[in-house]
């Protein structure tokens, strides 16, 4: 059943936003906490507030929060255009498609990689939580490419391990507008949320660490495909650190992408794609790297622009 509190804001949390305080106090995330806020499941002095305005401590907090979804019984599902790239005993390399969440998450309806492998009739670790079972790392839904799961208990400990580590190489495809200034160099900006926007990041001071490293590959007249290599692997990185050059991904039309750009080049999502994925077997600890190709919408993009040339 739902459930609904009143109570007064802590002192401590006197001056932040509503959504924040909302999240801190409840253990929610800031975007589950914005959609309390925006379905009238909150009140602030008994009157209904927006999600950006700043609570003062005291000020009496009234909100309902709806039962918990159980998102480790969302059922296998099978998913179009999910494929495997590699697969043994203790890991399997997917290749994911676009539209694809790496997991069941609250507000997401979509198929989900861990679904689709289900499907398939493989058995992923049980380690972590339920709904995230196998799953050592994630990309965005938009985002296509290489990403590994782990099958065994083993290979999650020592997947996450090195994740967290930085052992893995992490190598993508992005295509941005204009052309890099140098052509090649290395992004060090910390990422966080978006001071303004609940679905969006940004460079932003006292943020998380992250480094991203970039060459140009090939210079198109309106854009150029970059290879990139992360250090770090937050949220967005690549889509807010190119964006924060002034040259965001194509399609990329939440950072600031042009849309006419993104029109001609037929995309209705970001150009970037996880490549390469290259890590010590965690088991064998022989070292494996496996490849995506480019997925059609990507490559006719790439051909559009290889026409003009």
């Amino acid at each position: 059943m739902a459930e609904s509190r009143l109570l007064p804001v802590p002192d401590g949390l006197d001056g932040l936003r509503l959504d924040v305080a909302i999240s801190r106090m409840f253990g929610l995330s800031r975007t589950a906490a914005a959609g309390l806020i925006d379905d009238g499941a909150v009140s602030l002095d008994f009157r209904p507030p927006a999600r950006s305005e700043k609570v003062r401590g005291g000020a009496m907090l009234e909100i309902t929060i709806p039962e918990p979804v159980d998102l480790a019984a969302a059922p296998p599902q099978p998913v179009a255009g999910l494929s495997l790239l590699y697969s043994d005993d203790d890991i399997v390399v997917v290749d994911k498609p676009v539209g694809v969440a790496a997991h069941p998450s609250m507000g997401w309806t979509g198929p989900t990689v861990t679904q689709g492998l289900a499907a398939m009739g493989l058995r992923l670790s049980t380690s972590g939580a339920p709904e995230r079972q196998g799953v050592v790392h994630r990309l965005d839904a938009g985002t296509t490419g290489a990403m590994v799961v782990a099958k065994s208990e083993r290979a999650y400990t020592v997947l996450k391990r090195a994740f967290k580590e930085r052992t893995v190489t992490k190598r993508y495809s992005a295509l941005v507008q204009g052309h890099p200034d140098p052509s090649s160099g290395t992004i060090d900006a910390p990422i966080d949320r978006h001071p303004s926007s609940d679905w969006k990041f940004a460079v932003v001071a006292g943020g998380r660490p992250s480094i991203t490293h970039y060459e140009t590959v090939e210079a198109f007249r309106a854009a150029s495909l970059l290879d990139v290599r992360l250090e770090t692997g937050r949220t967005h990185q690549i889509r807010v650190h190119m964006a924060a050059l002034r040259h965001p991904c194509c399609g990329d039309t939440l950072y600031g992408a042009d849309p006419a750009l993104s029109r001609k080049l037929g995309l209705t999502r970001q150009w970037l794609h996880a490549r390469t994925l290259g890590f010590d077997h965690p088991i064998t600890g022989e070292y494996l790297e496996v490849s995506s190709p480019f997925p059609a919408d990507l490559q006719h993009a790439l051909d559009v622009l290889a026409a003009e040339a």
